[in-house]
């Protein structure tokens, strides 16, 4: 029993770094109506800069932490300007290709800047860890943390879709771009809010995923980036609720899986689902049908 509660908080925390990298894929999907796949490699950026900064620049963890986020933000409004922005009118695909090509660029970019050797990742979390049962059951401050982390941010996010002037414009730009156009919305500037927020998030979970599992190096954000997408699929993707259910859902089918199955089919069960959940319920567990007029 101890040892199964061991692997559930394990995977409670594992996916909630799933569900934080989620609320930015489903954010931008959401409101964009397109998948950014570089979502993962804006992941290892705002590691590597939390990385720099208390490393080379001795800043504190909680202000290397803000720095990646200021600049993971300006980066996501960038590549949305640069490369996502005059794809607009375009194909789908062409801005599915699109993506991937940003997110080459960017590993390539990281290969250059910091090389390919791991780096060790000192956790930015000095919480202590909170024993339970006699001591039998330990939960790190780095899950603590995380899972605190995912939970205020999904409220957040609720709230400020949901009551504000910019996330009521959101809205209104994820239900009918035109229209929210002609209301007086700037289409253009709410799409960069979303992917500056989407990127805001990325550098959280970053940060968060090297602190649990502290290897560093220019492929870190690709194979969680997948697997929170996965997640965003699973919960339903465009649902800031769903979301979170499913990178919690996700990360503990991932470490019980391992745990009881096979270690080496952990990320099989993962897009095992996607493939079930496709199959089964296209919309995901939180998705809605929509039907479109031909």
């Amino acid at each position: 029993m101890i040892l199964f509660l061991s692997y559930l908080i394990n995977g409670i925390s594992l996916g909630s770094i799933y569900a934080i990298i989620a609320l930015g894929y489903t954010m931008v999907y959401g409101i964009a109506k397109m998948l950014n796949f570089a979502h993962g490699d804006v992941i290892m950026i705002g590691a590597y800069l939390s990385f720099c900064a208390t490393q080379y620049m001795g800043l504190p963890a909680v202000a290397s932490v803000v720095l990646a986020v200021m600049v993971c933000t300006a980066l996501g409004i960038i590549i949305e300007g640069l490369a996502y922005k005059p794809l607009r009118q375009a194909p789908s695909l062409a801005v599915l290709i699109t993506a991937i090509g940003v997110s080459y660029f960017l590993q390539n970019v990281a290969l250059l800047i910091w090389g390919s050797t791991p780096k060790n990742f000192a956790s930015v979390v000095s919480l202590r860890s909170v024993s339970l049962m006699d001591g039998q059951l330990l939960i790190s401050g780095v899950t603590l943390v995380t899972v605190l982390a995912n939970i205020i941010i999904m409220v957040g996010l609720t709230l400020f879709t949901g009551h504000t002037k910019v996330g009521k414009a959101m809205r209104a730009v994820s239900e009918d771009k035109g229209a929210a156009e002609l209301m007086g919305i700037h289409v253009n500037r709410t799409i960069s809010m979303t992917f500056a927020i989407g990127s805001a998030l990325a550098a959280i979970a970053g940060v968060l995923l090297c602190s649990a599992y502290p290897t560093l190096q220019p492929t870190t954000g690709s194979m969680p980036g997948i697997k929170a997408f996965t997640a965003a699929v699973f919960g339903g993707i465009g649902s800031i609720p769903g979301a979170m259910i499913g990178g919690l859902l996700l990360g503990v089918i991932e470490v019980l899986g391992k745990a009881y199955v096979s270690t080496e089919l952990g990320d099989a069960f993962v897009f095992a689902v996607l493939i079930i959940v496709l199959l089964v319920k296209p919309t995901g567990l939180l998705g809605k049908s929509v039907r479109e007029k031909v």
